[in-house]
């Protein structure tokens, strides 16, 4: 068999206490000799491991085993779970150090000079700030605004170039779809 059980060894165990399977079909199925599944029956081999219900772990059926349980010459087979494994990493939140901290205010300054049609909760993700110290920034009530110098957070470090262009994209739909319901209103204001 090409694709074994999880913890074969122990699932094995298992197969030789809980099932009339023959030691070749045990064999076969874990990926072990038959050697192996002797000693294990004798209690030589494998005296300190657990055993593992293929069963519960959804690696075998009832069915299946009964199944070769009445023909021994009929292998067992593994269910086939299809598992997604997604190519797409995860953000990891990473740790600003303290002497970077000080430039986040810096840098929702910039983004709100430079790119306006960002809303603040935008900013305030991509930064990693709250969304009222960005609209506080905005309104130039920001505890420390006459301090602030903008800075651009891509030099920073604060956040890559391909998170700035996916946010403005998405804040350039929005502006779209509300020009469209704003058209939409006016038409049906007018009838």
């Amino acid at each position: 068999m090409s694709n074994a059980p999880l913890m074969p060894m122990a699932t094995a165990v298992w197969l030789v206490e809980n099932t009339t399977l023959t030691f070749k079909q045990i064999a076969n199925f874990c990926n072990l000799h038959e050697v192996e599944i002797q000693g294990i029956a004798d209690g030589e081999v494998a005296k300190g491991i657990k055993a593992y219900n293929p069963i519960m772990s959804g690696q075998l059926s009832r069915e299946e085993i009964d199944l070769s349980s009445k023909d021994k010459d009929r292998p067992l087979q593994i269910k086939n779970l299809d598992i997604e494994i997604s190519n797409e990493e995860k953000k990891i939140k990473k740790y600003i150090p303290l002497s970077k901290r000080q430039d986040k205010p810096d840098s929702a300054l910039w983004l709100i000079k430079q790119h306006s049609i960002l809303k603040d909760s935008q900013i305030a993700k991509l930064v990693g700030i709250t969304k009222n110290s960005v609209t506080s920034i905005r309104n130039k009530s920001y505890w420390n605004f006459n301090n602030l110098n903008p800075k651009d957070p891509i030099a920073l470090n604060l956040f890559t170039q391909k998170d700035l262009l996916d946010a403005i994209a998405k804040a350039e739909r929005r502006i779209k779809r509300e020009k469209k319901e704003k058209e939409k209103s006016n038409i049906i204001n007018k009838n």
